[in-house]
């Protein structure tokens, strides 16, 4: 597993209270990592042609290598799916169901940002198949949406970090096995553009780290 951050334990924080002789002792803090399940990675693509149904075209990551996201010049849409095991399953770290979500985030290494100089985000908590993507997925209704953020061609060749502890905490208040993501295009006025996200090495796989009490 790539980039493992100090995991276990932290370690126990000491608070001394203001004016106070004594000290207090808090949780001790815990960090979790897992690499994201490839087998159930994946993209939905849609097109209009042909009219009127249009196409839908899903691809699975372990065969393809990566997930996109976006709109190409031709309106084919896609959007990327990302599976992360919060129980152990795939070899990560598992979260325990009583944990206290303190922090979370997502490191991905984007191989390219096609078309555009931005390409505006969302974000999704929402439920597939961890045995294949099927139609549905690609406008299914989240649990759960974090806040835009934009993707830019200075990302090109390198990891960028997102924050995602809104759709952890949920994900864990729910009681989810799984924290499962969709990327794609934020349909502000003029949006467009796509973004390929490494998902074939293990250097640059999708990792999700969790800081937790």
């Amino acid at each position: 597993m790539r980039k493992l951050r100090a995991l276990a334990i932290f370690g126990t924080l000491v608070l001394i209270l203001a004016g106070c002789t004594d000290e207090e002792v808090v949780f001790p803090t815990f960090v979790a990592q897992t690499l994201s399940d490839q087998r159930a990675d994946g993209d939905i693509g849609f097109s209009l042609d042909p009219p009127p149904d249009g196409t839908f075209t899903i691809s699975q990551a372990d065969a393809t290598g990566n997930v996109i996201f976006g709109l190409y010049a031709d309106g084919t849409e896609f959007r990327a799916f990302l599976d992360f095991p919060l129980d152990g399953s795939n070899g990560g770290d598992a979260v325990p169901l009583d944990a206290v979500i303190l922090a979370a985030d997502i490191e991905i290494f984007v191989n390219d940002v096609a078309l555009v100089s931005t390409v505006p985000t969302l974000l999704d908590l929402v439920p597939f198949p961890i045995t294949g993507l099927r139609v549905t997925d690609f406008d299914s209704d989240p649990i759960a949406t974090r806040s835009p953020f934009d993707f830019f061609p200075s990302d090109i060749g390198g990891s960028v970090l997102i924050d995602v502890t809104s759709l952890m905490a949920e994900a864990q208040r729910l009681g989810l096995p799984d924290l499962q993501l969709r990327f794609l295009l934020d349909f502000v006025p003029g949006a467009s553009g796509v973004v390929e996200i490494d998902d074939g090495i293990d250097l640059r796989a999708p990792l999700l780290t969790v800081e937790y009490q």
